[in-house]
């Protein structure tokens, strides 16, 4: 099924919900959205709280991907909030639901962020990668650029220190 995306939908309780729910079981399937599983909603709603209101209030941007009526893909566009910054930001809590992976959403999505980015007047777009799941060969293969890695930034467990890797992508 096509991909429908939508910019800055209205954030109604449901669709909060939806996003929350996403947000689980994309962590709760490996996914490198800001925990480690196992996680339940609550673990995930604080955060999404706070997220909800750097969109509600301004000035971070949420684009949603949608099969039917069905949310199935997401990020954040979060701006920098820092002048000499204006012309580039970073995409945040970037995700695909789990039994919507391997159909091509992510691609889509990422292409249509860029699109949007560019329409929005941004020159360049951030993301920073947990190390050990091989995520940077993706955004590579969408044109983003290793810039640097801070090693042992990310501890997902005890003992278990990871890279995060930080990628660019000019758009000009």
């Amino acid at each position: 099924m096509a991909i429908r995306f939508e910019l800055d939908p209205a954030l109604t309780p449901d669709l909060r919900d939806e996003i929350v729910s996403m947000w689980t079981e994309v962590t709760n399937a490996g996914g490198a959205v800001g925990f480690v599983e196992p996680v339940t909603r609550d673990d995930v709603l604080t955060t999404a709280r706070d997220a909800f209101a750097g969109i509600e209030e301004g000035p971070d941007r949420l684009l949603a991907g949608y099969e039917g009526e069905r949310l199935v893909a997401m990020l954040i566009f979060v701006d920098n909030r820092f002048v000499l910054k204006d012309h580039w930001c970073t995409l945040k809590r970037i995700m695909v639901h789990p039994d919507r992976q391997g159909h091509g959403h992510g691609v889509a999505l990422m292409r249509e962020a860029e699109r949007l980015a560019r329409q929005l007047g941004r020159e360049a777009l951030h993301v920073t990668v947990r190390g050990g799941l091989g995520l940077e060969r993706f955004y590579a293969g969408l044109g983003y650029k290793e810039v640097g890695r801070l090693p042992g930034a990310l501890r997902v467990g005890p003992g278990d220190d990871r890279e995060e890797t930080l990628m660019w992508l000019p758009l000009r």
